[in-house]
């Protein structure tokens, strides 16, 4: 699929508010309400829409712990990856999660309602992971910037 400005237009729209009416949406790219349908329905089949949901607040969930987990695994095989990848998944306090470059290997996003709890997470799931070999975390101050981080519900 070949995109053009309206469907950009859409996409930055949907972004900020996917709850808007197919009428508003509409209105807002200058389409009719049918052809706009049209284009939403082509760019959810072709993958650049991947789903709609709702930005929830962490704090006020409880969830007030933030924080930034480095791991490094001894061995970085594919099916260490894939091993690790898959634990990971399974983690509800893990909100995402990134293979990176430099002195680590992962750098993982976690959220917990409480120190106690972070220490627990680490202690009893992080450093029982086969492979691990170093784990540093850094404790989120103030969140500067957010497009909206999943709340481990």
């Amino acid at each position: 699929m070949r995109m053009d400005p309206v469907d950009i237009k859409i996409l930055g729209i949907l972004q900020r508010d996917g709850r808007l009416s197919n009428l508003e949406l509409a209105d807002m790219v200058a389409l009719s309400p049918s052809a706009c349908h049209r284009r939403v329905k082509l760019l959810e089949e072709n993958g650049y829409i991947d789903g709609y949901h709702a930005t929830l607040n962490a704090k006020k969930l409880g969830f007030d712990i933030q924080a930034l987990v480095n791991l490094n695994i001894g061995q970085l095989s594919e099916a260490q990856h894939n091993y690790f990848t898959r634990e990971i998944g399974l983690m509800p306090e893990v909100v995402s999660a990134y293979i990176v470059t430099g002195e680590t290997n992962y750098v993982l996003h976690v959220r917990t309602r409480n120190f106690e709890e972070f220490s627990r997470f680490v202690v009893n799931r992080l450093n029982k992971l086969k492979g691990v070999t170093k784990i540093y975390s850094q404790i989120v101050l103030d969140e500067l910037k957010s497009l909206g981080a999943r709340v481990p519900l």
